[in-house]
């Protein structure tokens, strides 16, 4: 059990997660079954940052009308991907990038882009990267759309348990989604029974301890086969801006939660 504990909170210090926000402890089992145990998760837990090429040309546009010349590529371009981004900004009339390492800064030169680890960004990167501010919603689409996909549904009677801690009991019959992203995917634990995801179209909240690679989502009611689409943040729906409030509730920034969520997913392009 220790070296479990120790594995995990070296995964959690990597994520840049506040120990405060850790809660490593694990609670003693008990006979009574967890959603988690319906699916053998471990290959396919990872997440999906889709990146929308449309929304990343029109806040590129946007952040450099408003001003600057030198953006913010650091973090492979805060989880978005250095070099797309590095071509988009640079399109829209950006000078230079700053980036992380002479390496970059070698890469974007054979693309004819200009990279440099030491300037000083100037262009807003909120608008860059499509990021509310201090809880407001995004002026621009968000570019970045963090998915996962149900693995498995389960039904459950009044007062069952959902996931570790049992800090979660169904309060009426209902049927409930296993869905892929934990905390080792930048879903932080402070967002169980705390946030929502959207599932078609609808907003469904997440209930009990988010786990390592999974989540538990309360389907209210509704269907969702197998492979169904989860859209934690961005997009056009009702979680375009949930990462203000994810800011909210685990007292990180936008910023921070984007990177580390954008960082370990499948990184995906659509229009």
């Amino acid at each position: 059990m220790r070296g479990a504990r120790e594995r995990r909170d070296i995964v959690l210090r990597r994520l840049g997660i506040p120990s405060s926000l850790r809660g490593l402890r694990r609670e003693p089992e008990r006979t009574e079954a967890r959603v988690e145990d319906v699916s053998d998760t471990t290959s396919s837990a990872r997440t999906h940052a889709v990146i929308s090429r449309s929304a990343l040309a029109a806040a590129a546009d946007s952040a450099v009308q408003r001003g600057g010349t030198v953006a913010d590529l650091r973090r492979d371009a805060w989880g978005h991907g250095v070099l797309a981004v590095a071509h988009a900004v640079t399109a829209a009339g950006a000078g230079r990038v700053l980036v992380d390492s002479a390496g970059e800064i070698d890469a974007l030169a054979l693309e004819g882009i200009v990279g440099s680890t030491d300037a000083v960004a100037d262009i807003d990167p909120f608008l860059l990267y499509g990021l509310p501010v201090r809880g407001e919603s995004a002026p621009v689409r968000p570019v970045m759309r963090l998915t996962g996909k149900v693995l498995s549904t389960k039904r459950l009677r009044a007062g069952d348990a959902v996931s570790y801690g049992y800090t979660h009991r169904a309060p009426v019959d209902t049927n409930v989604a296993l869905v892929t992203g934990g905390y080792a995917q930048g879903i932080v634990r402070a967002l169980g029974n705390r946030a929502h995801v959207e599932i078609d179209g609808e907003q469904r909240p997440i209930i009990g301890r988010v786990a390592m690679d999974v989540c538990v989502v309360d389907l209210q009611g509704a269907d969702a086969p197998v492979g169904t689409e989860v859209t934690f943040f961005g997009g056009e729906g009702p979680a375009a801006h949930s990462l203000s409030h994810w800011a909210e509730v685990t007292g990180l920034s936008a910023a921070e939660l984007l990177t580390v969520a954008g960082a370990h997913a499948i990184r995906e392009w659509e229009a």
